[in-house]
């Protein structure tokens, strides 16, 4: 994939008193920039139309992270955390955070790393102190690591000086849609980072996750994260009931069978995510995507308030009943975490 690179930076003053925010000024020097007051509230933005979302999607936004609230979450992770990015460069039609930022969800990038590492340790340590357990943190919620690394070297960041940290009890853990996982592969993670890689059928890829990897980058970064001892996790997410689903989707899980590298396969768990749709992605999608297919079916969803939709029950327990014979067959001795 083609490295990112913005076409504009909006960014706040007190960015320049960072040592990302210094790297990143220069690092695109040659790349026009206009100054906010806010990250969260760029009017020109807010205002512009919803078939501008593509190009607003070629824009940089760079700022300090403000809040920095941990919400208990108990499937991988303890926590998840507020961490150096929300939004991202991909325009996946679904996107959850869409949800959050209307046409808003651009890649931005907050430069007091620092600030929000060091409040994962002492919550670590305090946690193993109390509780006598490493807590797992989930840094990735809001955005993709693996891309805002090729921007930041943050992951790489991240991973080094949380592991050299001696007051760290704790794991990380992140997902992601990409394929540039090199850049942590020689790293000393000393087993306590777990990648977590989201795949979806080629088909659906192709169609609905636009500026993603394909499907067999994805399971060649597995693979080499396997090979260099990280702890990997498999997210089948979401889950589009589209008219061939079960044909896709079991083709997906045989294609997984043979092309995951036996390492990989002998620790490797999974996790299930059947899609969530919006209002707003619909009017966002039918303007800025008017030739893409819509995710929207009255007969098959039902609303679960604030204009979010997702499949009807009968729907989810038909696809939990596939997801669990499919994988316990080609990976019986492989955990599944949940399917939701």
């Amino acid at each position: 994939m083609n490295i990112f690179k913005p076409q504009s930076i909006y960014f706040e003053k007190n960015i320049s008193e960072y040592e990302l925010g210094k790297e990143l000024l220069k690092k695109y020097e040659d790349v026009p920039k206009f100054e906010i007051s806010n990250h969260n509230n760029i009017e020109e933005m807010r205002t512009k139309q919803n078939k501008e979302f593509p190009y607003m999607k070629q824009n940089l936004i760079i700022g300090t992270r403000k809040t920095h609230k941990f919400v208990p979450n108990h499937k991988v992770s303890d926590y998840l955390v507020p961490y150096t990015s929300s939004g991202c460069t991909a325009m996946c039609l679904y996107c959850y955070l869409v949800c959050n930022y209307n046409k808003c969800a651009y890649l931005r990038l907050f430069v007091n790393r620092e600030e929000m590492l060091n409040k994962i340790i002492k919550i670590s340590n305090k946690d193993y102190k109390e509780f006598r357990k490493e807590s797992v943190f989930e840094i990735g919620s809001n955005s993709d690591l693996i891309l805002e690394n090729t921007i930041t070297n943050n992951l790489v960041w991240t991973i080094n000086n949380f592991l050299s940290n001696p007051n760290q009890k704790g794991f990380l853990t992140f997902p992601t849609k990409f394929d540039m996982v090199d850049g942590i592969l020689d790293l000393d993670h000393k087993g306590k980072i777990i990648v977590r890689v989201s795949v979806n059928p080629e088909d659906i890829i192709n169609k609905v996750e636009f500026g993603t990897s394909r499907l067999l980058g994805r399971i060649n970064a597995i693979n080499k994260l396997g090979q260099a001892g990280y702890k990997i996790g498999i997210l089948i997410a979401p889950v589009i009931f589209v008219d061939n689903w079960q044909k896709l989707y079991g083709d997906l899980i045989k294609t997984l069978e043979e092309q995951l590298s036996p390492q990989v396969k002998k620790n490797v768990f999974f996790e299930v995510i059947f899609m969530t749709y919006s209002y707003v992605h619909t009017k966002i999608n039918e303007e800025a995507f008017p030739n893409a297919i819509n995710l929207y079916d009255r007969n098959l969803m039902t609303g679960r308030g604030r204009g979010k939709y997702m499949y009807r029950n009968e729907l989810r327990i038909e696809g939990e009943k596939f997801f669990r014979e499919n994988l316990n067959k080609y990976f019986p001795n492989n955990r599944i975490i949940y399917i939701i």
